[in-house]
C-alpha cells in the first residue's frame, strides 16, 4: 500500500490552526450518488419543531435562541432558529428580511459581554433541515483563536465558569427581550448562608456597658476586630477590604 503523501495546506501553518506535530492528509472518499436525508428533513421528526420554548433563552413569535446544554470553552455559543419548519433558501421575503435583523441584534447582544472582541457567525446546513445561524464569540486578546478555526478552539478550550455562563445567558436574553419577545434565562442563583451571631471574644473584666460600646457597628470594623465607627476600619472598608 503506497504511502499518502499529499503535502498538507497552507493553514495548518497558520499561528490560528489549533493543531501541531506529525499529521497527514486523509484520502478524499468517491462521491456517493444519493446523499442521506438531513436530520428532520420531515417535520414530523424535526427536534427543533419538536422542542419547547423552556428549552430557548430567548424566544417570540418567529424566532427561537438557544444555547448549549453545557458551559462551553469560549464565553458564549448560540444557535438562532426561526419557528417555522423551513431552510435558509425557502424562507419567505419577511422571514429573510427579519433574519438580517435577528442576527445583528443577536450579535449585538453577544458583543456587549464583558470579555468578547468579535462574534462569528455561521451556517452549516448539512446536519440538520430545520434553519439554524451559530454565533461564537471570540475572547478578547485571544488572538490565537481568530479566523475560522474558532469552532475548533471551542472543543479545546477548559469551559468557562457555570456560574458565569448562566449570567451571560441571562444578559444577552434580557438584551434580546428589550426589543420584543421573551426572556426565559435566568442568572445562578447564588447560595449563601449567613452567620447566627458574630464571636467577638470579650475581656472579662469589662462589665456589660463597656462590651456594647465595643460591639462591631460596621463591616470595617468587623474586619479591623472591633474598631469603634470612625476609626481605621471605615476607611478599610471603603477600600474594598
Amino acid at each position: 500500500m503506497s504511502e499518502n503523501t499529499t503535502p498538507l495546506p497552507d493553514f495548518t501553518r497558520w499561528p490560528s490552526f489549533p493543531f501541531e506535530g506529525d499529521m497527514r492528509v486523509k484520502k478524499l472518499a468517491p462521491p456517493v450518488e444519493i446523499e442521506p436525508p438531513r436530520s428532520g428533513e420531515d417535520a414530523s421528526d424535526c427536534v427543533a419543531c419538536g422542542t419547547s420554548d423552556d428549552a430557548y433563552i430567548w424566544v417570540s413569535e418567529r424566532w427561537r435562541v438557544r444555547a448549549m446544554d453545557r458551559p462551553t470553552g469560549l464565553p458564549m455559543v448560540l444557535i438562532l432558529e426561526c419557528r417555522s419548519h423551513l431552510d435558509l433558501g425557502d424562507l419567505p421575503n419577511l422571514l429573510a428580511a427579519e433574519l438580517g435583523v435577528m442576527t445583528v441584534r443577536l450579535e449585538r447582544a453577544i458583543r456587549s459581554l464583558d470579555g468578547v472582541a468579535r462574534v462569528h457567525v455561521n451556517r452549516w446546513g448539512d446536519g440538520s433541515a430545520h434553519l439554524h445561524m451559530w454565533f461564537l464569540a471570540r475572547p478578547y486578546g485571544r488572538l490565537q483563536l481568530r479566523g475560522t478555526f474558532l469552532s475548533l478552539w471551542d472543543d479545546i478550550l477548559p469551559v468557562v465558569p457555570e456560574s458565569q455562563w448562566r449570567e451571560n445567558l441571562a444578559l444577552v436574553a434580557a438584551w434580546l427581550a428589550d426589543f420584543g419577545g421573551k426572556a426565559n434565562a435566568e442568572p445562578a442563583h447564588i447560595e449563601w448562608e449567613s452567620p447566627a451571631t458574630l464571636n467577638v471574644p470579650v475581656p472579662t473584666d469589662v462589665d456589660a456597658t463597656e462590651e456594647a460600646d465595643r460591639r462591631p457597628v460596621t463591616l470595617g470594623d468587623v474586619e479591623t476586630g472591633g474598631n469603634p465607627a470612625g476609626s481605621s476600619g471605615i476607611h478599610n472598608a471603603n477600600n474594598g477590604y
